[in-house]
């Protein structure tokens, strides 16, 4: 399954105000993880960018003067995101801004919709955290993702960062990366390497047990599993 996470900045909040994307940032999820590849593109919006915006993002008119026009760019947007899933948070506002830069363009889809299925994260952490803060930086601190380098917005880095907000609320463990067959794919397949039997006479292997400090912050991070996916293996084994 491909996943495309998707943030984009705008020169404002009304595509009713002809308001226009200025910076999109994509991150590539395949079979729910990352593979490295991403698309990152800054547009030059043709009109001026609001001081409010600004002050969010921090991407000037000046900046954006001699970046390329969304329809320059289109080509190469599409073909990253064609046949995915986007993964977007507060999805119609995204969705909605680049239907409208689509709009705008002869011999297009008008929707990206059209292309692509669309995941709303904002809409799943309210339904699993109903009554609660859903924004990014409020899902950062509930799932333990580490969002320091966020003073200001940025497409790419928020895509980045929602990455790991989704996996972690949509699946619990993401990172352990048990049963990878990427990391010995010979072996598994009974190439070279076959199989290893240890003597019998070797010495038995050394026990270094957690410390208390480490035994701390072992629950810690069990509880935040839990909270996260509803549940946690080994907690569910020493209950």
């Amino acid at each position: 399954m491909r996943q495309i996470v998707l943030d984009t900045e705008t020169t404002g909040l009304e595509t009713s105000q002809d308001h226009r994307i200025i910076e999109i940032g994509c991150v590539e999820l395949v079979n729910r993880k990352l593979t490295g590849r991403h698309y990152h593109q800054y547009i030059n919006p043709q009109r001026n960018v609001d001081e409010g915006a600004m002050q969010v993002h921090g991407i000037t008119d000046e900046f954006l003067a001699d970046k390329p026009l969304f329809a320059s760019i289109v080509g190469d947007f599409l073909d990253f995101v064609g046949d995915s899933e986007l993964v977007i948070h507060n999805a119609p506002f995204d969705v909605g801004f680049i239907d409208h830069e689509l709009s705008k363009l002869a011999k297009l889809p008008k929707s990206i919709g059209g292309l692509c299925s669309v995941v709303d994260t904002l809409a799943a952490a309210r339904k699993k955290h109903p009554g609660q803060r859903n924004n990014l930086d409020a899902l950062c601190k509930r799932y333990a993702v580490d969002n320091s380098q966020r003073d200001l917005h940025g497409a790419l880095l928020d895509a980045e960062i929602l990455a790991d907000v989704y996996l972690i609320m949509t699946g619990g463990q993401v990172n352990l990366n048990i049963n990878d067959q990427s990391s010995s794919s010979e072996g598994a397949m009974g190439g070279t390497s076959g199989i290893r039997r240890l003597s019998p006479d070797r010495s038995p292997l050394r026990v270094i047990k957690a410390n208390d400090s480490e035994l701390v912050s072992h629950n810690e991070k069990l509880d935040t599993i839990k909270s996260a996916s509803g549940h946690c293996v080994w907690q569910d084994l020493t209950s």
